[in-house]
């Protein structure tokens, strides 16, 4: 399927339904400490998002924060030209975790057409979401779980693994 704002909404209704199910994956996956997790999720990854065009999508950006590190904000802010104090104020809170995030959703760099207006400069966990190619991918699974419900790339990758058998 291509995701886009106008399918968005199936895909939210699709990965809620089915957040039980992979939830009870996920189980299964953590309780066997398979070893070759990262072995199973890259090529999927890699078969998925040469489907997938994320510019189509933005549902990330449009829904979620990402963590903004220290040294992101610093590299945003020098970009920016305006002093990271400055950055902080207008577009960022600390969560219950203690973590910068951004005030409000959609993100606040993010235009009508999907493109990040500070892509070259954008905070770490932009880089590397959805962490579906990251090494050791085991000890991310909840974090991974609670991105089927986010991105479909990684609902996608998720479904071809179950249906591959992974964990039985």
């Amino acid at each position: 399927m291509i995701y886009t704002e106008e399918t968005i909404d199936q895909f939210n209704e699709e990965s809620r339904l089915k957040y039980p199910e992979n939830r009870k994956f996920f189980d299964r996956i953590k309780n066997k400490k398979l070893k070759n997790l990262d072995q199973a999720f890259h090529p999927k990854h890699d078969e998925v998002f040469e489907k997938i065009d994320c510019l189509n999508c933005g549902n990330c950006c449009k829904t979620t924060s990402p963590v903004f590190t220290d040294i992101d904000i610093d590299r945003i802010a020098k970009h920016l030209r305006i002093r990271p104090a400055e950055l902080v104020k207008q577009h960022l809170h600390l969560d219950s975790d203690g973590d910068f995030v951004l005030n409000s959703s959609p993100c606040t760099f993010l235009g009508s057409d999907n493109y990040c207006s500070i892509y070259d400069y954008r905070p770490k966990a932009c880089r590397e979401y959805p962490h579906t190619d990251r090494k050791n991918i085991a000890s991310i699974l909840p974090l991974t779980l609670e991105n089927t419900k986010v991105c479909p790339a990684v609902f996608e990758i998720v479904e071809q693994l179950k249906s591959a058998g992974l964990g039985k």
